[in-house]
């Protein structure tokens, strides 16, 4: 009997064992940072302002209508976007960048409103390959709309902060609009945290782990 209850203890006493090992191999799955790092915050802002150009006419449209009902405009219907990003209003002005993204209609009502998933990657100077996202509602024929920003990458990795659009010029005939974009971004993170995340072996191990 005290042999047979040995044997089949054993492998639950194993299994625990090799748990403890792969623990402290691997690390924990959340790790505080000491007070040391988090004493000093590092905070930046940026702000920016553009315009960007929706273009469903022509030969090549920028926005791309990819599902919903027969007749256009009405609720859940779905747009791809690749539109152009412009220092000034005028479609000839310099190109900054890309709205990159999709919009739907998400409201029944009359009070017209887009959900925005859209990344706006900019191609000039220093923000040459960073981006910042932006996911919320846009109720169109509001004066002035306010959506978050809810991250990004490159200079504007962290980034949270709001955009406010102002639409310009619309054609009720074609859909094409261009609208006016300021954004306020903002970046916070604790001085030193980018030395722990890079020494971490654990999260390189866990960013090539794909």
């Amino acid at each position: 009997m005290a042999s047979s209850l040995t044997y089949s203890l054993f492998p639950i006493s194993f299994i625990l064992f090799l748990s403890s090992f792969i623990y402290t191999s691997t690390g924990a799955f959340s790790e505080d940072l000491s007070d040391a790092i988090l004493t000093k915050r590092m905070e930046k802002h940026t702000h920016l302002h553009f315009y960007f150009h929706d273009v469903l006419s022509g030969k090549h449209p920028s926005s791309i209508r990819i599902a919903g009902k027969p007749k256009p405009g009405a609720f859940g219907d779905t747009y791809i976007i690749d539109d152009a990003l412009t220092e000034g209003p005028n479609a000839t002005s310099r190109v900054v960048g890309r709205a990159q993204g999709m919009y739907a209609i998400s409201a029944q009502d009359s009070d017209v409103a887009l959900l925005m998933v859209v990344n706006y990657a900019f191609a000039l100077g220093k923000y040459n390959g960073s981006s910042i996202s932006v996911f919320g509602r846009n109720p169109v024929f509001h004066d002035v709309r306010e959506m978050p920003i809810v991250g990004g990458s490159g200079l504007f990795r962290f980034a949270s902060g709001y955009a406010l659009a102002h639409t310009i010029w619309f054609d009720f005939k074609t859909g094409d609009a261009i609208v006016e974009v300021f954004m306020f971004e903002g970046q916070r993170w604790a001085d030193g945290y980018f030395q722990w995340l890079l020494s971490s072996e654990d999260v390189v191990l866990f960013l090539f782990g794909f």
